[in-house]
C-alpha cells in the first residue's frame, strides 16, 4: 500500500550560469542562465514509483540530482519525510533542517542540511546511475566497490561485519551466490550484472528512497525486464520508493504508479499512469504516446510528429514554452504562460487548450 509523501518538491529551480565570452563577462550587468529545471513541483508517496519522462535535455536527470543535492538547486524546497524512529532520520530531525509538513508529520528540508548531515541523509537517499560501464571503477573488485559506501560512512567495525553486509547486498541484488562474484572485476561480468552491482552498492546502506536514472537504457532488451522485476521485488520486500527517470513512455507505463511529463525544465502533465497514457491532455504528452511502438503490427494510429527542435534552455520562448512546436498553437500561447489545471482528481496539465474547453 502507498503511504504518505516521502518526497515533496516545491517550485524547484536549477539554473546554470553561462559564460558569454571574456569581454561580455566583464562589462555585462546581466548573466545568462540555462534553466535546466524551472519551477517544478511534485510529491512521491512512500513505496511509490514516480516516473519522470521526456526528451533528452528536458531536465529529468538534473531534477533527480537536485533532490539529492548532487547539483545544488538555485531555489525551491525539497522535503524528505521518513520513519522518525529510524536512527538516521531521528538524528536529522534534531538539526535546523527539521520542518513540520502540512499534514503535521516531522520532515527534513534537504536544502538546509549542512555538509555532514547531507552526507548522513544520503544513506537514506541513494542513486542508481544510467551507465553501468562508466559508474564502476574498473580497477576495483566487486567486493571493494560495494564496500566503499560502508567505509566512507564508517558503518562497519570489523572485516567480518563488512563481508557479511556485502554478501547480503549482492544476494539482494540478484548476484547469487555472492561469493562467486565478490572477487571479480567489472570487466568479468555482463552489463546486466554490472547494473546489479550498482544496485547492491546502494542497498548496502539500507536506503528508503532511490533515484533511478534510466537504469535500463544501456542494457540489452532481453535483460531489461529482469532489472525492472528486481526493483519491484525490492520495493515489495524492503519498502523502497523510486523516482524513476526514463525517456521511454512504454517503460513508464508498465513500471510506474504515476508519471510526470517534462518539457524544457517544466512538468507539463502529471497524474496516475493509467490516466496519463489512456487520456493524455497536453499536446506534448499526446505526441509522445503516438510514437510508442504498438505490439499489434496491424494497428493503425496517426502519429503526431513534432516539428523543429527543443528550444535552447538559455533562451526560453515567451508564453508557453511548447508553442513553437505545438500543432494546436493559439495566439495566447505566444504571450502567456499557461497555469496548471486539475482535469480530474490527481491529474494535472498546463495548457491553454484546457482553459478554453472549460
Amino acid at each position: 500500500m502507498l503511504g504518505d509523501n516521502i518526497i515533496s518538491v516545491e517550485n524547484l529551480n536549477i539554473w546554470f550560469q553561462m559564460r558569454q565570452g571574456f569581454f561580455k563577462d566583464i562589462v555585462s550587468k546581466e548573466w545568462r542562465y540555462a534553466k535546466a529545471v524551472d519551477g517544478i513541483s511534485f510529491d512521491i508517496k512512500k513505496r511509490e514509483i514516480f516516473c519522470l519522462v521526456g526528451e533528452s535535455g528536458c531536465g529529468k536527470t538534473t531534477t533527480g540530482k537536485g533532490i539529492l543535492r548532487l547539483v545544488e538547486p538555485t531555489s525551491g524546497s525539497v522535503m524528505f519525510a521518513d520513519d522518525p524512529k529510524d536512527p538516521i532520520i531521528s538524528q536529522l530531525l534534531k538539526t535546523q533542517a527539521k520542518v513540520t509538513l502540512p499534514d503535521g508529520r516531522p520532515g527534513i528540508n534537504v536544502r538546509k542540511l549542512d555538509h555532514n548531515h547531507m552526507k548522513l541523509a544520503r544513506q537514506k537517499m541513494q542513486m542508481i546511475f544510467q551507465d553501468p560501464y562508466e559508474s564502476l571503477n574498473p580497477k576495483m573488485t566487486i567486493f571493494d566497490i560495494v564496500a566503499e559506501p560502508l567505509i566512507v560512512n564508517r558503518l562497519v567495525e570489523s572485516e567480518q561485519e563488512k563481508e557479511q553486509k556485502i554478501i547480503t547486498a549482492l544476494n539482494n541484488a540478484g548476484l547469487r551466490p555472492a561469493e562467486s562474484f565478490m572477487w571479480r572485476f567489472p570487466h568479468q561480468v555482463s552489463g546486466g550484472q554490472r547494473q546489479r552491482i550498482g544496485i547492491a552498492g546502494t542497498l548496502v546502506l539500507n536506503p528508503s528512497f532511490l533515484v533511478a536514472d534510466e537504469p535500463i537504457s544501456m542494457l540489452d532488451v532481453s535483460i531489461r525486464g529482469d532489472i525492472m522485476n528486481l526493483m519491484l521485488d525490492l520495493r515489495e520486500n524492503k519498502g523502497l520508493t523510486y523516482l524513476f527517470i526514463t525517456h521511454d513512455l512504454s517503460v513508464a507505463y508498465v513500471f510506474s504508479d504515476r508519471i510526470g511529463v517534462m518539457y524544457l525544465g517544466r512538468i507539463v502533465e502529471k497524474g496516475p499512469t493509467e490516466r496519463i497514457v489512456k487520456n493524455p491532455q497536453h499536446p506534448y504528452t499526446q505526441a509522445l504516446i503516438t510514437v510508442v511502438p504498438k505490439p499489434d503490427p496491424t494497428a493503425k494510429e496517426e502519429k503526431i510528429i513534432l516539428k523543429g527542435e527543443r528550444p535552447d534552455p538559455t533562451n526560453i520562448p515567451k508564453g508557453c514554452r511548447f508553442h513553437p512546436r505545438c500543432p494546436y498553437v493559439m495566439d495566447i500561447c505566444r504571450v502567456e504562460d499557461p497555469s496548471e489545471i486539475e482535469i480530474e482528481k490527481d491529474h494535472f496539465a498546463s495548457c491553454h487548450l484546457l482553459t478554453k474547453k472549460k
